[in-house]
């Protein structure tokens, strides 16, 4: 594995398992599938999460997956790599998002419903925002870019913490950019962030129940926050505008 994935807070989320995985090259199935067996890693169905050469492809992967617990995983591969560590570090949330793929995709009728949008917007894009401060939480469904992140960057670095846990999210950040965006939730500051994502997406069934949030305005994420006129950048930071 290439150096420098790590030392950035957006891997936080995952960084016990980065640390664990430090080595030269990249981790074989075997080390991620030692650490799966050491956490007990399940599917909701019970079965053993194992990380496997891809297959032929299955047209139900998160039925194939419910049913074995077998996670397709390519070789030297950022993408795949970020998910194995998300089903480690959040294997419950990472449970029910398959777990509901799995229950509708036989209710659907080949046709993809707005439930299935959400659990794949989260999986791929998904941020766990800590907050207790419903004033910063608001900021961010308003689309209150520079008055939450500059005008209030000191009560954002004291009260929210960003979790992003989207496994897309992670492989765009080994190149980050101000553009990239998440899709977001919001819990209590000491709440389990696993258990609290899991059961908001068994309680929740739309993509327009997450919040949009562009992660690195977090103050320090990128160089160029430490500038007030970077927040007035609007092709990153735009206003609100109703559907």
């Amino acid at each position: 594995m290439e150096a420098g994935v790590a030392p950035h807070p957006v891997f936080d989320s995952i960084r016990p398992w980065l640390d664990r995985l430090a080595v030269s090259d990249w981790p074989t199935l075997d080390a991620l599938n030692a650490l799966a067996e050491e956490a007990q890693v399940r599917t909701a169905s019970g079965k053993p999460v194992r990380f496997v050469p891809p297959a032929p492809a299955d047209p139900y992967y998160e039925v194939h997956l419910y049913d074995t617990g077998c996670v397709a995983t390519r070789a030297r591969n950022w993408h795949d790599f970020f998910n194995a560590l998300v089903w480690l570090a959040y294997p419950r949330t990472k449970a029910t998002i398959n777990a509901l793929h799995a229950r509708q995709i036989p209710l659907e009728g080949g046709k993809r419903g707005r439930l299935r949008d959400l659990l794949t917007i989260f999986d791929e894009g998904g941020a766990i925002v800590r907050c207790a401060d419903e004033e910063l939480r608001r900021m961010i469904r308003e689309f209150r870019w520079r008055e939450l992140f500059w005008e209030c960057r000191e009560r954002v670095l004291r009260s929210m913490q960003i979790v992003v846990v989207g496994h897309a999210v992670l492989e765009k950040a080994l190149a980050p950019w101000p553009g990239i965006a998440c899709k977001a939730m919001f819990i209590g500051v000491e709440d389990d962030a696993d258990a609290c994502a899991a059961r908001w997406l068994s309680a929740h069934g739309s993509p327009q129940e997450l919040a949009a949030l562009p992660v690195f305005g977090y103050p320090g994420w990128l160089a160029e926050s430490s500038r007030a006129e970077f927040y007035g950048d609007t092709r990153y930071f735009r206003a609100f505008r109703s559907s």
